[in-house]
């Protein structure tokens, strides 16, 4: 189940890790990519591909409207997801905004045909009894989680008036050999000490960018994707601990765990985003990277292997190595 050929396809954050694998499939597959990208951005290897750039901001309604012209699917993955310093208003302008302004333009395509949103499993929080599926209680507890959930719950109400065909997609956490962005839980599973919050289980749910991106083009296709909402990620969550001693071991270490209280982690990281965010700076930690090891996170994937007939090529254990063993290739471990 593919796009039809030749497709135009607007991506919103596609230098970003999942963007850059999902525009060079699309590329691939032979599709007209346009994509969306900050001045600031870097476009890597992207920049002398055969993608149509729009430099610019995804809350820019001009830039929008130049970019959506022709337009047939949109994957709509542009996230703040990163940046601890970003006050509510710029997680609104980036998450909301951009949601607003591209479901409007759509509406205006002849031949628009859908609208993938890519939010995430945040907007649900912490799961008092995982696993959760989707229609779990929503507990977002940060600007990015809450503005998330936002765009999601306005883009429910706009298409059902509108007549807009969409699926929104809540990816667990997105993983694989060329992005950063577990590198810091890779690296301590090689320290003295494999440090972890709390005495709670910690679990956490997966999905390898491979396997995110397949899915997300399945969506943009399959009938029964049609104005539902999908959690994505592997069928079983993970500890801390089992992810920490799969890194261990396919790097040959002896992994060894060391428990800390959390309250003052958590207390030292309000204090740097207290100090950091009116000088407009990333704060070195910060709230939601400390709940990231004190939080269950674990859900019920059935609904979207069962309903888009999708499975993972990617277990928990062979992603892990796989990418454990590319950043050591990489030296970044």
């Amino acid at each position: 189940m593919n796009l039809p050929p030749q497709s135009t396809v607007l991506i919103t954050g596609a230098t970003g890790f999942s963007g850059r694998v999902l525009t060079r499939k699309l590329l691939s597959d032979g599709h007209h990519v346009r994509a969306i990208a900050r001045t600031s951005s870097d476009l890597g290897d992207l920049e002398t591909s055969e993608v149509t750039w729009f430099r610019g901001e995804v809350s820019d309604e001009a830039l929008i409207q130049e970019a959506m012209e022709g337009v047939q699917f949109i994957f709509h993955i542009a996230t703040l997801y990163r940046d601890g310093g970003a006050d509510e208003s710029e997680h609104h302008r980036v998450h909301v905004t951009s949601t607003q302004l591209l479901a409007r333009a759509a509406v205006e395509q002849s031949g628009f045909q859908r609208f993938v949103h890519v939010s995430t499993v945040g907007v649900h929080g912490h799961i008092d009894h995982p696993p959760a599926d989707e229609n779990a209680p929503f507990h977002p507890g940060d600007a990015y989680q809450r503005t998330k959930h936002e765009a999601e719950q306005w883009l429910h109400g706009f298409a059902k008036e509108a007549g807009l065909s969409y699926t929104v997609l809540r990816p667990a956490a997105i993983y694989g050999p060329e992005d950063r962005r577990l590198l810091k839980v890779f690296r301590m599973a090689l320290k003295p000490f494999y440090i972890l919050l709390g005495n709670g289980k910690c679990l956490y749910h997966l999905i390898h960018v491979d396997d995110l991106t397949r899915l997300m083009l399945r969506a943009a296709v399959h009938p029964k994707a049609e104005a539902e909402a999908f959690i994505c990620g592997n069928p079983e969550a993970v500890t801390l601990e089992h992810l920490g001693r799969t890194v261990a071991e396919a790097l040959g270490h002896n992994l060894r765990i060391l428990r800390l209280p959390a309250w003052p982690v958590f207390l030292i990281a309000d204090c740097c985003e207290l100090l950091c965010k009116p000088l407009k700076i990333s704060p070195p930690i910060y709230r939601r990277r400390v709940a990231f090891f004190t939080k269950d996170r674990s859900f019920d994937t059935s609904k979207v292997r069962d309903t888009l007939e999708w499975e993972p090529h990617f277990s928990n254990e062979e992603g892990l190595r796989e990418t454990a063993k590319a950043y050591r290739a990489k030296g970044w471990l």
